[in-house]
């Protein structure tokens, strides 16, 4: 088992679950304890598609006596304050107190269980078990939970940190060619925000990553995941340093929600965007770009959308919560692993770069 820890951040990093209690036992300051000598009762939020795959091998390793599960559809659908009211109305029942513990299994589950548990008796323990590699290398770390209200994405929700993270990489051989390539899009967001070697790693590697070999999905999940809590540790609440892990985001939320696409894929439209638009700036030099295309399509990243028009993208991505004083603000490549923020950029390019990204 592997650690990544800091002031703010708990992440370890197996091949399986059987360290889980471990973990648990090392953030608590105990030794040889079980679980039920240190919570009451165990919720266990999960998705349709991990209770199929993934939740019976969690549950059999964590030896709990008194475990609750509530399973909600799998889709950002789920993220919504009427499945929020249900599972606190679910815990209530199931008789969670203060001494209970709420464990997010899955992939996109995290944000809406660590609101469910900052908000139950004014904020109870829990603990994030991501099963995909979008949620294992940038969801599950840095305590950014919420939900959705109508087409304002994580609107609603607080900055509340799990007791740890663990992930178990064997998981990702369970995900589906489209699922992993959904998370292959934040991977390579690492390399061209924060360490542009990673990048070609990336390259040099990229038979190894598609063909799941564990041992190269730890590294990639490591590098990416000790990036995210260094980030986090500077800057937990995103007043700054923290920003740059939105590269792709602000114009990839608008293609998301009226496209209806997964997140990943929808970040990397978003990030193709944010190049065309540093490059008519002359921020990054066509080369540059030329090297994000390559790595899109050696992982099969979507880099194009169809369908909703460039004013309805532009009029989604000004409802952004990381905007402020009416201007959007974006995360654009100015150098090899660097990027800066931008809130001067006129409506009309934005519209343009949105244009050119549009399949003809």
């Amino acid at each position: 088992m592997e650690k990544i820890k800091n002031k703010v951040c708990n992440i370890f990093i197996d091949d399986s679950y059987r360290s889980f209690n471990k973990a648990l036992n090392e953030v608590n300051g105990t030794t040889n304890k079980n679980i039920n000598e240190i919570y009451d009762m165990v919720l266990v939020i999960s998705d349709e598609n991990v209770y199929k795959t993934q939740l019976n091998k969690f549950i059999d390793s964590l030896g709990a006596k008194f475990v609750s599960e509530y399973i909600v559809p799998a889709g950002e659908e789920s993220k919504c304050l009427d499945t929020f009211q249900k599972i606190l109305e679910h815990a209530i029942k199931a008789g969670l107190t203060r001494k209970s513990l709420i464990i997010a299994v899955g992939g996109g589950i995290g944000d809406l269980a660590g609101y469910v548990a900052s908000s139950y008796m004014r904020g109870i323990d829990f603990v994030q078990v991501p099963t995909t590699l979008l949620a294992q290398v940038d969801s599950s770390i840095g305590g950014k939970t919420g939900i959705n209200l109508g087409t304002y994405k994580n609107v609603i929700g607080a900055f509340y940190q799990p007791k740890f993270t663990f992930i178990n990489v064997s998981a990702l051989r369970t995900l589906p060619d489209d699922q992993f390539r959904n998370g292959m899009s934040e991977v390579v967001k690492y390399g061209f925000i924060y360490d542009y070697e990673f990048i070609n790693y990336l390259l040099e590697n990229s038979e190894e990553i598609l063909d799941k070999i564990d041992s190269t999905l730890k590294y990639i999940v490591k590098k990416c995941a000790g990036i995210k809590a260094h980030v986090v540790e500077m800057d937990e609440k995103e007043g700054g340093l923290r920003k740059i892990l939105n590269f792709g985001h602000t114009f990839g939320h608008g293609v998301e929600k009226l496209c209806h696409i997964a997140h990943g894929e929808a970040v990397s439209i978003g990030m193709n965007m944010a190049f065309k638009l540093s490059l008519r700036k002359n921020l990054i030099t066509k080369e540059y770009y030329d090297k994000f295309l390559n790595i899109c399509k050696v992982f099969d990243l979507p880099t194009e959308f169809e369908g909703p028009s460039e004013q309805e993208v532009l009029s989604i991505m000004k409802t952004d919560k990381k905007n402020s004083f009416s201007k959007v603000n974006m995360i654009l490549p100015v150098e090899h692993g660097k990027v800066d923020l931008f809130n001067d950029v006129d409506d009309e390019t934005i519209l343009e770069i949105i244009k050119e990204c549009k399949y003809a």
